[in-house]
């Protein structure tokens, strides 16, 4: 059995196990997320969220998935019938194999590739098509208005992100997601990590990835008073869990960025106490609770404020910190907090 794993054939079960791991872990956390969601919603506004369906309602979501996968999928009849339908396939396929350069602890990832943060970045950036091919093959006007809003809003905020993962790998000199979090790997814990340094930018990247997933309070493409649920007005049944699937894990995706980027991954925060998988779904765990109560604590922008947001406040402030950062890498600034060239710094 060991040499047929060193064969070509016993290499590709290999690699199709740990897909299926993946997608897995993934598709299930996909199931929780959207009733951790509900339930938190439900709790600020002290009413009871999901209870019927299973303990506690946990089985909802599972409930809910069956009733759009058995439901019939309305196509309209002026749509352009195949991108109409490759468009959430297009949303849900770009959002998973993202995860394929996202390492859970030191060596668990599918890919470590030295730019894996450039895959991420190019991945992202595709998924703005889903939606603009959604939003075009409907054939309405309202739908389109709100694929041309989103195409804006992620384009606006992709390069402030950008700007910030910038100078994240000025400070760490790799791109590689286990170098970046093996450099954050100090003697201080918590305070290792590139939340400090970088402080400033991680508001603006959890500010980012709000706009980026559509998230509330920047859901401008599907909002309802004007737009009546935006580019998937027109999408039932299961194209419609795919998009908002697609959305799910595109969030959950960067819940998993800012514990890589900024608070050490798979690392313990406390020196002593052992590092592991479990530290990295915990992380994750808990920027998605932040991105479920700004949902439910925080108003609509307009989308004028929305712009002027990503382009004369974070743009130019994200640009100012790439530059303050390579200064402070280059000259050994604050102790050498910026500059960790040297894994584990």
């Amino acid at each position: 059995m060991a040499d047929f794993f060193n064969t070509p054939g016993g290499i590709a079960v290999i690699i199709l196990a740990q897909v299926l791991a993946v997608v897995a872990f993934v598709m299930i956390s996909l199931l929780f997320l959207v009733y951790g969601d509900r339930k938190i919603w439900a709790a600020v506004q002290m009413r009871r969220g999901p209870n019927v369906v299973g303990v506690y309602g946990l089985l909802q979501s599972v409930a809910d998935a069956l009733k759009y996968v058995v439901k019939e999928v309305v196509i309209p009849a002026g749509a352009d019938r195949t991108v109409f339908m490759l468009a959430p396939l297009t949303s849900f396929v770009l959002a998973m194999i993202a995860w394929a350069v996202i390492p859970f602890n030191d060596g668990w990832v599918l890919s470590d590739i030295n730019v894996a943060i450039l895959y991420v970045f190019a991945v992202s950036s595709l998924e703005v098509y889903g939606v603009i091919m959604g939003g075009w093959a409907s054939n309405s006007k309202y739908p389109f208005l709100g694929s041309l809003r989103s195409a804006a809003q992620m384009i606006s905020y992709e390069v402030s992100i950008g700007l910030i993962i910038i100078g994240v790998i000025i400070s760490t000199g790799s791109m590689n997601f286990g170098d970046i979090v093996r450099a954050q790997d100090g003697s201080f814990g918590f305070f290792s990590w590139y939340w400090l340094p970088h402080f400033p930018m991680v508001f603006l990247f959890f500010i980012s990835a709000l706009a980026e997933t559509n998230r509330p309070p920047f859901d401008l493409p599907e909002a309802e008073s004007e737009l009546v649920a935006g580019y998937q007005v027109e999408y039932s049944a299961t194209p419609f869990l795919l998009f908002m699937a697609g959305e799910y894990i595109a969030i959950f995706l960067m819940c998993a960025l800012t514990s890589l980027l900024f608070f050490g991954g798979w690392l313990s925060p406390i020196p002593g106490l052992p590092d592991g998988v479990l530290w990295m779904v915990a992380k994750m765990a808990f920027f998605f609770f932040i991105f479920a109560m700004v949902k439910a604590i925080t108003p609509r922008y307009r989308y004028d404020q929305l712009m002027r947001l990503g382009w004369k406040v974070f743009l130019p402030f994200s640009l100012v910190w790439v530059v303050f950062v390579a200064f402070a890498a280059k000259f050994d600034w604050f102790w050498g907090a910026f500059a960790r060239w040297s894994v584990g710094g």
